[in-house]
């Protein structure tokens, strides 16, 4: 009976597209292939790295934690909304999270695996709440007060204020495709060293970020192929979790590689063998990306209004 009411409600959730999703059977990349998450995700699949012993603690300890625990999927609450969106326009409907405490209570209550925030949330509050759930500190942050409105992903923090606040992890992110991209992917590969060095793991939030990559037809900000590709990038820096937009298209390379203006490399079985225009089969070649799930991957919310 128990079962029955869980599929109800996910199938009332889904609405009209409940049997579509449900019911799919996926007939690209197999599932066979893929490292699943489970109880054991630590041990089977992160302890065959070079990572040490320490790293694998702090991933075990939020993959405890949290209605989740145990099960080897990961709810993170993150709130960098303060910084990235500005607080004002963030925090006006809910004042009160312009208290940190809040925040993180939120995520308690919640019952997230993590809270990751700024090193201001998260340091305000630390010596109450650190042991209390996973920490993540966001090390680096796109400063929106500038004028005209820029995007850049600037260092706020350092891996050792992590480590001192008692953080499990770091995160950061990197806007792939954008200018300023080089350079930040050699910023974070270089603070996830440091963080593995002192036994935190690592979360990469892994957006694209180019004004070309959306066109009148569509945003392929959300391409499956690009996300793809910017999640095989992540994990080349040793992320040990990517945080990644759902998909919503496919096709980014082709549509932006023309005669005046290639670009990237693709192969036509990436769209005809190795993914479908079906959402699960777009998100599959995410996860496969992400060294078929040797890296954990968690998919953004909804975008921000």
């Amino acid at each position: 009976m128990a079962v029955q009411a869980i599929g109800s409600t996910i199938e009332d959730l889904l609405g009209d597209e409940a049997a579509g999703l449900l019911q799919h059977q996926c007939k690209t990349i197999s599932r066979d292939t893929l490292h699943l998450p489970g109880p054991d995700y630590v041990e089977r699949i992160y302890s065959l790295s070079d990572r040490q012993t320490r790293v694998l603690g702090s991933l075990q300890s939020m993959l405890s934690h949290g209605r989740l625990a145990g099960t080897g999927y990961v709810s993170i609450l993150p709130v960098d909304q303060g910084i990235e969106h500005s607080a004002g326009a963030s925090f006006a409907p809910n004042p009160a999270y312009f208290d940190p405490e809040n925040i993180v209570k939120l995520a308690i209550e919640g019952g997230c695996n993590a809270v990751a925030s700024t090193l201001g949330v998260l340091g305000s509050v630390a010596r109450k709440y650190a042991h209390k759930i996973p920490f993540v500190l966001k090390l680096n942050h796109n400063e929106f007060l500038s004028y005209p409105n820029a995007f850049d992903q600037i260092r706020f923090a350092s891996v050792r204020q992590a480590f001192d606040m008692g953080a499990q992890a770091v995160g950061a992110t990197i806007y792939f495709g954008s200018e300023e991209s080089k350079r930040q992917i050699v910023e974070v590969s270089e603070l996830f060293q440091q963080a593995h060095e002192l036994g935190m793991c690592t979360v990469l939030w892994c957006y694209l970020r180019n004004p070309a990559f959306k066109t009148k037809e569509k945003d392929y900000h959300v391409a499956a192929d690009l996300t793809g590709q910017a999640n095989h990038l992540g994990v080349t820096i040793a992320a040990d979790i990517i945080k990644q937009k759902l998909p919503e298209n496919n096709g980014g390379y082709l549509a932006l590689n023309t005669k005046e203006n290639p670009y990237g490399k693709s192969d036509k079985r990436m769209y005809s063998e190795l993914a479908s225009d079906h959402p699960i089969d777009l998100a599959r070649y995410q996860v496969a990306n992400c060294y078929l799930g040797r890296a954990g991957l968690i998919n953004s919310g909804a975008a921000s209004s």
